[in-house]
């Protein structure tokens, strides 16, 4: 019986990104349909155990400008899209999806921000942290690095708690 290997996917409006994540993966084979057929076989591992996936996509792909990329640890499928339009789910059948089945947050855009951020850009790009409201200059306090920094000592609290403690108003002398 084969086992299923962690797939993780993504989408635009156009493609989607799908990764098999299968180390050192032997015999690889995939076959994608027009009709969204997605299936992957391989082996893996000093016993060759075989690994499948058979699932169906949410809507037809277009097979000739699909791309596969393998690398040692993962296999990476680039699938066009039929129709340039977002899936609600990647797979045909609704309900809860497979339990290998994951979304790759790495690589997910959303909807609505598609348009301001391009697929292989993953660094801060115009992202302003002014708006994160996490202080500034200023809210720097220069005199505080200095000397006391403006902080009650700890040892002002035990005084005024062993004045208290005698109940007359008295210093009671400390060791």
């Amino acid at each position: 019986m084969s086992r299923h290997p962690l797939v993780k996917w993504a989408q635009r409006a156009d493609k989607l990104f799908v990764t098999v994540e299968l180390p050192d993966a032997k015999n690889v084979k995939l076959n994608l349909d027009p009709e969204g057929k997605f299936f992957f076989s391989a082996t893996s591992g000093v016993d060759n155990v075989p690994y499948e996936i058979d699932i169906d996509l949410y809507d037809k792909v277009v097979v000739d400008e699909s791309k596969a990329s393998f690398t040692s640890r993962h296999i990476c499928y680039l699938v066009k899209k039929a129709e340039s339009k977002w899936w609600s789910r990647l797979l045909k059948q609704g309900g809860k999806p497979p339990v290998f089945l994951k979304v790759d947050w790495d690589k997910w855009v959303d909807e609505d921000e598609q348009d301001e951020k391009s697929a292989g850009d993953t660094g801060f790009g115009d992202f302003d942290f002014s708006k994160l409201n996490i202080g500034g200059a200023g809210d720097f306090d220069a005199g505080a690095a200095e000397g006391d920094g403006g902080y009650e000592s700890d040892t002002d609290d035990e005084e005024e708690t062993e004045e208290t403690a005698t109940g007359s108003g008295e210093s009671v002398p400390k060791d």
